[in-house]
């Protein structure tokens, strides 16, 4: 392999999209990714559609201005569709798009894994909580 400048190094990685660069585009979705909110979202969408009065009683806890936030920035993303029917009142359905089927996977390992670990993770932190 050809030695690289830093700066041929930088403009390869801007290329190749490397999170690790402050001005990689990655970063950005991985904002949005790591955010707690859409983790849910994309689970409970993963058995199919779901309205926004759904959305909010499938995920406890989760605000009307929350939810509404992450459902835009997932359809922004291309992650979800908003599907509109004219009726009375209007009926508005939410569905992950295959792109955000294939996140959807990723993600529900790791709501699995915490489900599975969380009671490890509690004993841990109540033992580091007694040492301090």
């Amino acid at each position: 392999m050809p030695t690289m400048t830093a700066s041929q190094r930088r403009a390869r990685a801007k290329d190749e999209f490397d999170a690790f660069l402050a001005s990689c585009p990655s970063r950005q979705l991985l904002d949005v990714v790591a955010n707690k909110w859409v983790c849910l979202v994309l689970a409970a969408l993963a058995d199919g559609s779901l309205r926004h009065g759904e959305l909010r009683t499938r995920i406890a806890g989760v605000s009307q201005k929350m939810l509404t936030q992450t459902l835009r920035e997932l359809e922004r993303d291309g992650l979800v569709t908003r599907t509109v029917t004219a009726s009375v009142p209007v009926r508005v359905d939410y569905e992950l798009t295959d792109l955000g089927r294939d996140l959807q996977q990723v993600l529900q390992g790791l709501k699995d894994w915490a489900e599975r670990n969380m009671a490890q993770i509690l004993e841990n932190r109540a033992a580091h909580a007694a040492l301090s």
